[in-house]
């Protein structure tokens, strides 16, 4: 079945699936349910308490309209409670409504939430099917598809988890119209990060048709999404479990990113606001290293702060972050591999960075 909403296909090893990314679409979840799969059984749907009630009554009769058994459960999933204990309520709930292997599991909420779920999935009863419908930009363009799901420990982001595939990846972009800016501002540095580390094309149509894209309201901003969400599939399918060079591409700007996240004690920066400036930091080490010229530093800075991003903090601490790094769970040997840019469309990866220059890059954001 093919529409023009259909943004990738994601191939794996735990199957094929698809990404459908429209605007006023949730009417062809049913077929597309049906193309993944989904015979007309139990389904329960799991969601951000931010999307209670409203949303989550629209997908529950929506559901219900298309034959499904639907159960609810909402809870808060913010990165504060991404731990086991939210995981945990996940497990009691399943349990309580006797949820079996054959049913599925509707993860419905941003990336915390579509990490969460999904681990959930992949664990309770050795694993249930799940499909992602996203409900923030950030998790449309980049944590819904790929199946890394987990939770963070007190030492680290992400250091427990799994790859588990969705079934179907739904993406319906009227949930983005209750999104706070600063939430959708968040989201833009992944989407934007897709075209730094490998579509020139793409980044020069976000400098240029900020006025067509920012708002997410017309069909022109849903075709960028498509080519975004493209990048993220074609990257998943050639290296699925991150093994080899392609997916820890995806990770530009996450180091830094995720130990900002850390040391701020996940309070003061959304996700994509951390990774903005981590970004600013690996196009620094970048310049410190003779792969790219001001000019192109200058570009990146500039695209992040017209799409509302921050690229500084005068507030971080160099030694607090350095620390914080040692924990990445991308490191190898002890050693940090960093996504660098030799230029606008094309990362490469560098594990042999000198201190100096890592405290000169943080430094140059820390003002």
């Amino acid at each position: 079945m093919k529409n023009k909403y259909l943004a990738a296909v994601v191939k794996t090893s735990q199957g094929d699936y698809r990404v459908i990314v429209g605007k006023s679409i949730l009417n062809l979840l049913g077929k597309e349910l049906e193309f993944a799969g989904f015979m007309k059984k139990k389904c329960f749907i799991i969601a951000d308490k931010s999307m209670f009630p409203k949303n989550v009554k629209l997908l529950h009769e929506t559901m219900e309209s298309f034959g499904y058994k639907t159960n609810t459960f909402s809870l808060e999933l913010t990165e504060e409670n991404k731990n086991y204990n939210s995981v945990s309520k996940i497990y009691d709930w399943l349990s309580t409504m006797k949820a079996e292997r054959k049913d599925f599991i509707v993860s419905f909420g941003g990336g915390v939430a579509g990490d969460i779920i999904g681990f959930a999935a992949a664990s309770y009863l050795r694993g249930m099917p799940y499909i992602q419908i996203p409900t923030t930009l950030a998790s449309m363009t980049d944590a819904a598809i790929g199946g890394k799901t987990g939770y963070n420990l007190e030492t680290g982001k992400n250091l427990v988890g799994s790859f588990n595939q969705p079934k179907l990846v739904f993406e319906d972009l009227d949930f983005l119209n209750t999104l706070p800016i600063r939430e959708k501002n968040s989201g833009w540095a992944e989407a934007i990060k897709h075209a730094l580390i490998s579509d020139v094309n793409l980044f020069e149509e976000f400098e240029s048709n900020k006025k067509n894209i920012i708002n997410l309201d017309n069909e022109y901003a849903a075709e960028i999404l498509k080519k975004s969400v493209g990048i993220k599939a074609q990257v998943v399918t050639k290296d699925e479990f991150e093994r080899g060079q392609d997916r820890i591409k995806l990770n530009y700007g996450h180091t830094i990113g995720h130990a900002i996240e850390k040391v701020t004690k996940f309070k003061k920066y959304l996700h994509g606001e951390a990774v903005s400036i981590g970004m600013m930091v690996s196009i620094n080490i970048s310049l410190n290293l003779g792969l790219v010229n001001i000019d192109t530093v200058k570009r990146q800075k500039n695209i992040l702060t017209n799409y509302g991003l921050p690229t500084n903090d005068k507030n971080l601490n160099t030694e607090e972050l350095l620390e914080a790094i040692q924990m990445d769970k991308k490191n190898v040997d002890g050693k940090v591999r960093w996504i660098l840019l030799r230029n606008i469309g094309e990362a490469i990866i560098e594990d042999n960075i000198s201190l100096e220059v890592l405290k000169s890059s943080i430094s140059k954001i820390i003002y």
